[in-house]
């Protein structure tokens, strides 16, 4: 019987790859569950690129109205609030990588080992591709401004900007402390819950507080009664150990005590790999949570870790024409007499933190002390 087989020229063998690539980088990754397409979402997808030519889109917020109103005995007309409407711009550009493999069929490399050379670069690609995007959305959410000497191959195609002012808080163990830099951080200045509350209370009592996202209906996107909303946390593996082995009381414990309650975990993608929630506010980590930088040198500080506290709109991301977050370029190569196979991924894309009236839109940084811990 005849094999039906599909070979690097075969139009289908690249749909089948890309589609297979894309949904894996969107769907398998964890920042997938954070890109929606509403302002309710932590990742703003912008699709207005994908359906035109360009290469910024420009998005607006209108800040809430504050005026007094009107009411008996008042005339209305010529009395109206004016509308205060910021916006923000962010770039896309092109970005691939690169797979070289034995080709099947031609080559004694390929003889040699028992898996599918095809599925193995497509695995090794979607794992690059995840891990480079969230890579640069921590820098951008983190304002690790030392990615910009990296190139936009590490940014994005944005610029990196530093936590806004109000928007980055540092942990002070002792009441006689106050810290106002990543430099002054010390080695007791761990994060616990603490760190928590005082970050929500930071992104609720700001001039324009940063709005929780809407889960399973407890909270109208777009309303101004922030109570019932969730925000997400993100914090590195050094803080999560702290956090966990803390033996103050109220700490750990508490968090085990908190919601997740009832499967309450199983019916939102977003609640995937959390630790826990506390406060109305889901915590997860990643090794992407970046180290602290020196205020004045503008040095790596290895020793602290920025967590950031997350609402709706805190990022941007943006796709060219004919892209979109589950759509990525797979192309094949034939190179030397048709024995080796190269495999290239890419798309047109943009990321960046939103930025409103010159402040950060979506974000809290927390920098606490955070480094490895002995072992045994």
């Amino acid at each position: 019987m005849a094999e039906t087989r599909f070979e690097s020229s075969d139009a289908l063998t690249i749909k089948k790859w890309s589609s297979k690539l894309g949904y894996d980088v969107v769907y398998r990754t964890s920042l997938g569950p954070l890109i929606g397409e509403d302002e309710n979402s932590v990742i703003h997808l912008k699709r207005e690129l994908s359906k035109g030519p360009g290469d910024q889109v420009t998005f607006p917020l209108m800040k809430k109205l504050t005026g007094a109103g009107f009411t008996t005995g008042e005339v209305a007309e010529g009395n109206g609030e004016s509308l205060s409407l910021y916006s923000d711009a962010m770039v896309i550009n092109e970005q691939g990588h690169v797979v070289s493999i034995p080709n099947e069929g031609r080559s004694i490399d390929a003889q040699r080992v028992p898996i599918k050379l095809r599925q193995a670069a497509k695995n090794g690609l979607t794992t690059w591709w995840g891990e480079r995007k969230s890579l640069i959305a921590f820098y951008h959410l983190c304002g690790w401004t030392r990615a910009n000497a990296l190139g936009i191959k590490y940014t994005g195609h944005n610029a990196v900007t530093a936590p806004t002012s109000g928007r980055q808080i540092w942990r002070a163990a002792a009441a006689s402390e106050s810290n106002t830099a990543d430099e002054n951080i010390e080695s007791d200045d761990i994060f616990s819950l603490n760190m928590i509350d005082h970050m929500r209370e930071t992104a609720e009592t700001l001039a324009s507080p940063i709005r929780p996202i809407n889960i399973e209906g407890d909270y109208e996107a777009g309303g101004t009664d922030i109570s019932g909303g969730k925000y997400i946390m993100y914090i590195h593996p050094y803080q999560a150990t702290d956090l966990r082995t803390s033996t103050d009381t109220g700490q750990w414990l508490d968090i085990q005590k908190a919601a997740m309650m009832g499967g309450q975990t199983s019916k939102n993608a977003i609640y995937s790999d959390a630790l826990g929630e506390y406060n109305n506010v889901i915590i997860k980590k990643s090794n992407h949570v970046t180290t602290g930088i020196n205020s004045s040198s503008g040095a790596e500080i290895t020793t602290v870790r920025r967590s950031v506290l997350l609402g709706a709109q805190a990022l941007a991301i943006g796709f060219g024409m004919d892209n979109g977050p589950n759509t990525f370029g797979w192309n094949e190569e034939l190179l030397d007499h048709k024995r080796v196979l190269e495999v290239s991924t890419f798309t047109l894309w943009g990321i960046k933190k939103t930025k409103f009236d010159s402040n950060d839109f979506g974000v809290i940084v927390g920098s606490t002390y955070a480094a490895a811990h002995a072992t045994g």
